[in-house]
């Protein structure tokens, strides 16, 4: 059985080339499984909708791509998808490109060496697309030209939302429906003017507690730093899925750091934010967990703490 997976990086991007390459599958019945305004950054294996896939997928059935760079953003992205359908008796094939007509779970010595040599050459070409992007990022700016999403509030309505919040109790969400924007919106706009206060529970930030028809904090609590620290990658990965909103606009607003072969995204939040994604990362904290994922909780915890103490 054909098995189709298809994913796009964010809500302005669409399926319709990948359902193109895919169109003879998709007229024939085939199972469709989809990762919409997904970032590549996250593990294949951590995303939900092919992880569904693989909930399904039983031996025989043949995994079908329309290209690479859909499901693989690095060399150990092939070899960890390769070896977990190899396991499980699947079938890999991609419509386009390079790695067209072959099946990339066979066990056969030229396949496994050209499986590895062309997901070299994946990552390079994403590594050259990310370095000519901040080349021109760089020259904009050079240029004097603003870069940036356009801001969706004027400065007079930030202002007005600022004295409304804090003047007349008024909640993030009634705020939200006066300006016809995302609740997120509103509150960037009020930790930028440091109008919001710390929770009094990590969980609200978690989304453990509380729900659509919960009110809103009526007035600041205490004050709240902004902290500027280095996540380690595989914690970012880790969080991507994480249920608290602050949490992912935080890293949706981070810079990435290369470090070597590895990566730390760099996210400047109110130390709130930083304990809260600490908390969702417990896991990886664990006896048992991953001796790198121990390391990374380690290193963030420490960067964590270092930057309260010098922020106090």
């Amino acid at each position: 059985m054909d098995r189709l997976y298809m994913r796009y990086s964010t809500d302005k991007q669409t399926n319709l080339r990948q359902k193109h390459h895919l169109e003879p599958y998709l007229a024939s019945g085939a199972a469709a499984y989809e990762d919409p305004a997904t970032s590549s950054r996250l593990h294949p294996l951590k995303r939900p909708g092919f992880q569904r896939l693989l909930d399904k997928a039983a031996v025989g059935d043949v995994v079908r791509l329309a290209d690479a760079a859909r499901l693989f953003r690095s060399v150990q992205d092939v070899l960890d998808v390769r070896d977990v359908l190899r396991r499980r008796g699947l079938h890999l094939r991609i419509a386009s490109g390079a790695w067209s007509g072959m099946d990339l779970t066979s066990e056969d010595p030229m396949t496994k060496l050209f499986v590895t040599m062309l997901a070299g050459v994946l990552e390079f070409q994403r590594d050259m697309i990310s370095e000519n992007t901040k080349d021109g990022v760089a020259a904009a700016r050079n240029a004097g030209k603003v870069l940036g999403r356009p801001a969706r509030l004027s400065s007079e309505q930030a202002a007005a939302i600022v004295a409304a919040y804090r003047n007349d109790g008024v909640a993030v969400k009634a705020l939200a429906r006066m300006y016809e924007v995302d609740p997120k919106v509103i509150r960037r706009v009020l930790d930028s003017a440091g109008a919001r206060g710390v929770p009094d529970d990590l969980e609200d930030l978690l989304g453990q507690t509380g729900g659509e028809g919960d009110p809103e904090p009526e007035a600041p609590a205490a004050t709240d730093p902004v902290l500027s620290i280095d996540v380690p990658g595989l914690l970012a990965e880790h969080l991507q899925g994480v249920a608290a909103a602050a949490v992912r606009d935080a890293l949706h607003e981070g810079r990435v750091i290369r470090r070597g072969q590895g990566y730390s995204l760099r996210m400047a939040a109110p130390l709130s934010v930083h304990q809260a994604a600490l908390e969702a990362c417990a896991a990886l904290a664990v006896d048992g967990a991953s001796p790198a994922g121990r390391k990374a909780y380690r290193v963030y915890a420490d960067r964590v703490e270092a930057a309260q103490q010098l922020g106090g």
